[in-house]
């Protein structure tokens, strides 16, 4: 499946907001409000209403790096669902397998928890699992591989052991989902509705 290649601090510049996409957020900051492209330096003139939710959409892209088909497939999953639209679509962008390693800290960015899923080095519920888009369900079990403590950015993110997000129960080299994840629980500046209109169309 085809995905983004090309570097990272475009997305962000193209954005105006840093996307956590890189592990140093120095280097994004230093020409963040640059937008890319032969007359990025000029001003930005004032978006549509449509500009404004495909902007909010192509941020929820780069964030979780999916691709368009891959976010339009989880807004129709989300839009089955008697829970709200919105929370329900972010809540389901939580649970991408990619997205929990990332957030347990053993992987500085989701582009390097992907690859992490997608080399064999992480298992659920005891079994191998290499497809980073997998939802994680409640009690799940994620473990990392012995060969996996041997990476050098997991290593260190095993020995940083940083803050958890509150749905998720992590000790060392395993983890648990205690609860699904909420709206409080996602950091990232993100006005969904924008993008429930965006789709609504």
């Amino acid at each position: 499946m085809s995905r983004y290649t090309g570097p990272v601090n475009k997305l962000a510049r193209q954005v105006g907001e840093d996307l956590s996409l890189k592990s140093n957020p120095l280097k994004v900051a230093r020409r963040l409000m640059v937008r890319p492209g032969q007359h990025g330096s000029k001003g930005r003139r004032k978006l549509s209403d449509y500009a404004v939710q495909l902007k909010e959409k192509q941020k929820i892209r780069y964030i979780y790096g999916l691709t368009e088909k891959q976010l339009r497939r989880v807004y129709d999953e989300a839009s089955r669902s008697q829970l709200a639209t919105g929370t329900q679509l972010l809540s389901l962008l939580e649970r991408r397998l990619d997205n929990v390693i990332y957030r347990l800290g053993w992987a500085p960015t989701r582009a390097s928890a992907r690859q992490v899923v997608s080399h064999g080095h992480v298992q659920l519920n005891g079994r191998k699992m290499n497809v980073p888009s997998h939802q994680v369900n409640v009690n799940d079990v994620i473990t990392l591989t012995s060969k996996a403590n041997k990476i050098p950015v997991v290593h260190a993110g095993l020995e940083e052991d940083a803050k958890v997000s509150a749905w998720l129960e992590k000790k060392q080299a395993a983890a648990k989902v205690i609860r699904y994840p909420e709206r409080e629980d996602i950091s990232e500046a993100i006005v969904e509705q924008l993008v429930i209109e965006y789709y609504s169309r």
